[in-house]
Parts: structure tokens; sequence; C-alpha cells
């Protein structure tokens, strides 16, 4: 006679557990972002990128228009299209090959990372969430303690996080 006996194994991919997707594109994201933490320290010269490299280039406005295959009054009008923001990125790109630079851009999480971010926009859907909830619950004369409003808002922001509601950026 023989005995059978199973044994669970769970699977591993790559010798991990499974992530939860979300969360790593989160963390990947995070990591691209990491090489620009630094760039909210940089402020825009009043006169705009262009103007400011080209005069320190000790560069014409005729030597960047040769360039680009433009005139000295249209290398004026990208100048000043720049310095009050209406100008297009592929003519940001164009005067970046022109004075032999790469043009760079990219959008920075005011609160250091993507994840940080989440984590507030949740904690605030979760504050409303929790306080509106606790207020019906006063009227009925079944409201919470303060400990108890904190842990819910806790749990909750936990909750809407993990799902990544859509609700999140409303």
């Amino acid at each position: 006679m023989y005995t059978f006996v199973l044994i669970y194994i769970p699977i591993y991919i790559n010798c991990q557990p499974m992530r939860n997707k979300k969360k790593l594109l989160i963390e990947q994201l995070d990591q691209k972002l990491a090489v620009f933490k630094d760039v909210e320290k940089v402020t825009v010269p009043q006169k705009g990128w262009i103007n400011t490299i080209r005069t320190t280039l000790n560069m014409t406005m005729e030597q960047l228009g040769t360039k680009l295959k433009l005139t000295k009054g249209a290398v004026q009008k990208i100048e000043e299209r720049e310095a009050i923001g209406q100008i297009t990125i592929n003519k940001l790109k164009d005067v970046g090959e022109a004075l032999d630079m790469q043009f760079v851009y990219g959008f920075v999480p005011k609160d250091g990372t993507i994840d940080n971010l989440i984590n507030l926009k949740a904690e605030k859907l979760a504050r409303k969430i929790v306080l509106r909830t606790n207020q019906n619950m006063k009227l009925e004369d079944q409201g919470i303690s303060d400990e108890k409003i904190n842990d819910s808002i806790k749990d909750l922001a936990n909750e809407i996080k993990r799902e990544m509601r859509k609700s999140l950026w409303d």
C-alpha cells in the first residue's frame, strides 16, 4: 500500500515572489525620476535658457539662426516665446541640437517621489471619506473616537493605495 503526500510549493518567478504590478511600476518610475531630484533647485533664467546659453557662449542671434536655418528675427522670436512659456518641445529640441546640447524634459513630483504623491492623495481621500462617514454617524449618535478615526483613515488610505483607485485623481 502506498501513501501519497501532497506538498504545496509556492511558485516563484526569478526566485522572487510575484510582486504587485502597480507597486513595481511605481518603484520603477521613481527610480527613473530620481535623477531629476535636484532639478527643483534650478531656476530658469529670466530671459530663458536659449538666450542665456547663447549669450554665455558669445554666440550671436545670426550665428544661431544660421545653424537653425532661420533669420535673426526668427531667433529673437524663439527666445521671446521660450521666456514666456509659449515654445514647442520640438523647437526646443531643434535649438538644443543647434547649440550642440541635448534637450531634456520631464516631470518631478513635488513631494519627492510618485510613491509620496500617491500616499498623500490616498490619505486625503481616505480622510474625506472617513470624516464624512463619521459625521453621518454622529448625527445618528454613533460617532467614533479620534483614535479610531485616525486608525480608519490609515487603513482606508492603505487600501486605496493598494487598489490605486481612479478616484485618487478627482
